[in-house]
């Protein structure tokens, strides 16, 4: 008979201080931050309510997931998708429309984006069918389910739409594939498909961009008139294609024996990725477009698309060694920042804590995701080392995208810094994760 009270003694003193901590400074800091950020427009009281709102919902969230034993979610994998599929349906019929996206339940003083929960939800279902169905890693149809499960989520959120949202389930599902066991070969034929799918639409709109400023050159403005033809972008698929089949023959005759699946896989694949980038296209917004491919020239649309990268790079480099001061940045403080308060919430870090509190956040962020990792490898069963996995990825994608994108060194896509950037849902959904990750480091030497 198992002692209730010396049992969740032994839990609570299991759990991973480091990880707490370091999630706490982290808070600390994005307190201060906000509170700065929505200071000159008189917004930071209720951008604080809020916060502090969702983080002490979040918080008993955190304690209630740390002490609920993770491995049950493995036996509830179908319900978890269900209801994040759910949920994404439901937002559709019965959400609010903010910023041209029908993402949102409205409460009044709080709103809740479901697409943050659904993302966890998608974790958990998809470890659980990747542990339970580990001796078909190897086969196609075991990638096939895999991506049918990713595709769901995936079509409802891009008819809401929230292209940005989506970015992230593609480095989390490829990485949970590769430890699974699926073939390297299948995982590059996803990643080409999906970097068709959205590259075509973009390399679109960044010729489009280009043409505009080679007037003058007339060898490079025909070149680019040439590669934005539809009739010369079918002539690299085909020879692409050709290629792909003369090197399979080539080999064959060389007696280097390859089954002719692999080229035909891949043939398909590319035609697939082309023809995904219509929907991807229709569904992209023309801004949304330039904003992905601007961080590569700024001054390209310094006044529009290239604005916000400009302005924070501006905000990091006027910051230098220690910073101007809290309530002291100027790009911040007198409005030129865009978004400071969620998106470009680091940039407020660099211009008023400097080098050496951007530092220090970086320095952060890399404990918490290190400890994310150590969990994942110290997990009792296959299953919690997978979910921590998992949020481990999605917590670097998040900050390499986010910490790239404001430093002008990635596209500006919308995607938050986790645990530092204004938003209920987003700091809700993580705390929820550090909670699943507690129970997995609490429970690595006991099944219960």
């Amino acid at each position: 008979m198992i002692d209730k009270k010396q049992f969740f003694q032994h839990l609570v003193s299991e759990i991973d201080c480091w990880l707490i901590f370091v999630l706490l400074i982290l808070m600390l800091i994005s307190f201060i931050a906000i509170y700065s950020a929505g200071f000159n427009y008189g917004m930071s009281f209720k951008y604080l309510s809020v916060q502090f709102l969702a983080s002490g919902i979040g918080f008993i969230w955190l304690f209630l997931l740390a002490s609920f034993n993770y491995q049950y979610y493995k036996h509830f994998d179908k319900f978890i998708y269900i209801l994040s599929f759910a949920l994404l349906v439901s937002v559709l019929i019965f959400g609010s429309v903010k910023r041209g996206t029908r993402g949102w339940f409205d409460f009044g003083f709080i709103s809740f984006q479901p697409v943050e929960i659904a993302k966890v939800m998608f974790i958990l279902a998809l470890a659980s069918f990747l542990d339970k169905r580990a001796e078909d890693s190897k086969k196609i149809s075991f990638l096939i389910s895999a991506f049918a499960m990713l595709a769901g989520h995936l079509l409802l959120i891009m008819m809401q739409p929230d292209f940005s949202s989506t970015l992230s389930y593609f480095p989390v599902t490829l990485i949970l594939l590769f430890i699974a066991g699926v073939k390297p070969f299948y995982l590059l034929c996803t990643i080409v498909l999906g970097s068709l799918a959205a590259g075509i639409p973009l390399l679109e709109t960044f010729l489009d961009m280009r043409l505009k400023s080679l007037e003058s050159e007339t060898f490079l403005t025909s070149l680019t008139v040439s590669l934005k033809s539809g009739w010369t972008g079918i002539y690299i698929i085909a020879a692409v294609l050709f290629l792909i089949v003369g090197g399979w023959c080539l080999l064959w005759k060389l007696r280097v024996k390859i089954s002719i699946i692999y080229p035909v896989i891949l043939c398909g694949t590319i035609l697939i990725g082309c023809a995904a980038s219509i929907p991807v296209e229709k569904s992209l917004k023309d801004y949304q477009r330039k904003r992905l491919v601007v961080f590569l020239n700024p001054k390209v649309d310094p006044r529009g698309a290239g604005y916000n990268i400009i302005q924070s790079k501006i905000a990091i480099g006027s910051g230098r060694f220690a910073g101007k001061g809290f309530k002291r940045g100027t790009q911040t403080q007198l409005g030129f920042l865009p978004e400071q308060h969620t998106d470009f919430i680091f940039s407020v870090i660099g211009e008023e804590g400097g080098w050496i509190m951007a530092q220090l956040t970086l320095f952060l962020y890399f404990l918490f995701i290190w400890r994310a990792l150590a969990i994942a490898k110290e997990a009792r069963d296959r299953y919690g080392s997978l979910v921590a996995m998992g949020f481990a990825a999605m917590f670097t994608f998040y900050a390499v995208i986010n910490i790239g994108m404001v430093m002008g060194i990635m596209p500006v896509t919308g995607i938050p810094l986790l645990f530092l950037s204004y938003g209920g849902s987003s700091i809700f959904s993580s705390l929820c994760t550090v909670g699943i990750l507690c129970s997995i480091h609490m429970r690595r030497h006991i099944y219960y």
